[in-house]
């Protein structure tokens, strides 16, 4: 009988510990994120997908922001500086260049030598007047009497 009630016991008692043992299993999922302090404030982790969030303490309550969040800000920031160094990089080289027109219009070598020719000439012309002029201006001074000095 001893044994009877023994087996009767067990069998009665299993749901009792399926139940303790399901309520266990279910306070484990209950706890989904943990929390770690770092020196910054806090990360907080999903359990059950693993996402991460960085949380700081703001007048006494956990702000918490994804980390992906912060990752795609930062993701975004980075590209558009590289899409305005690029155009920083193509101006730069720009400068350098001469649009197709203004390097159409230049004239050639021999056609820039043929010109600086001519104001070379130009030039002498003008400075042998300017010289013929003075010449002109100092014997005319000769000429005259200049007064006295008392």
């Amino acid at each position: 009988m001893s044994r009877t009630r023994t087996l009767l016991i067990a069998v009665a008692s299993i749901p009792f510990l399926s139940m303790i043992a399901a309520h266990g299993a279910a306070a484990e999922e209950t706890v989904s994120y943990s929390l770690e302090k770092t020196e910054n404030g806090y990360v907080r982790m999903n359990n059950k997908t693993g996402e991460m969030s960085i949380c700081q303490e703001k007048s006494g309550q956990l702000i918490c922001k994804l980390a992906t969040e912060e990752r795609k800000a930062y993701e975004d920031d980075v590209a558009d500086l590289k899409s305005r160094v690029a155009k920083l990089e193509d101006t730069v080289a720009g400068i350098g260049k001469l649009p197709p027109v203004v390097r159409d219009a230049l004239p050639s070598d021999e056609e820039f030598e043929k010109g600086l020719s001519y104001m070379e000439k130009f030039m002498r012309r003008f400075m042998g007047i300017a010289k013929e002029f003075d010449d002109e201006n100092k014997g005319s001074k000769s000429d005259t009497q200049t007064p006295q000095k008392t």
